[in-house]
């Protein structure tokens, strides 16, 4: 009797700790595919900006309108989870540093707005007017 208990404690352990580890291992995961997106966005986001600019044939040599890749970045954690082009005035655009990404529900329905503002952080979100979200940048990881 004695042993049983003590095996099913020692296997209860050891359930925990591999839970443990396989939590810890989806944490380290979820953070690189977030740095990820950082780095290939900080890396690539000007080559994704042209191919998209020729996808749409979006002319590049206006001196009034601009585009760019951003990262999206979601209220409340201020981690990137993927990108986007924003597209208005050159002025404008070159103010924003990112897209916030805001979510609810309305009867049932997800609705979800992508809003350009001037901060990767979004404890202050402050929307950049006549700036828009013109593209998609899917980053599979």
């Amino acid at each position: 009797m004695k042993n049983r208990r003590l095996r099913s404690v020692g296997i209860a352990l050891l359930c925990m700790a591999l839970g443990a580890t396989i939590a810890r291992a989806d944490l380290i995961t979820e953070a690189l595919k977030i740095g990820g997106i950082s780095l290939v966005i900080s890396k690539f986001g000007g080559r994704f900006n042209d191919a998209l600019n020729k996808l749409m044939d979006i002319p590049t040599n206006d001196p009034k309108f601009s585009t760019k890749v951003v990262p999206i970045v979601t209220v409340g954690k201020g981690t990137a989870i993927g990108a986007v082009q924003v597209a208005g005035p050159r002025a404008s655009v070159e103010k924003c540093k990112a897209v916030a990404q805001l979510e609810t529900k309305v009867l049932g329905v997800r609705l979800r707005a992508l809003v350009p503002i001037e901060a990767v952080k979004v404890t202050n979100v402050r929307r950049i007017d006549g700036v828009g979200v013109s593209g998609i940048v899917d980053v599979k990881m």
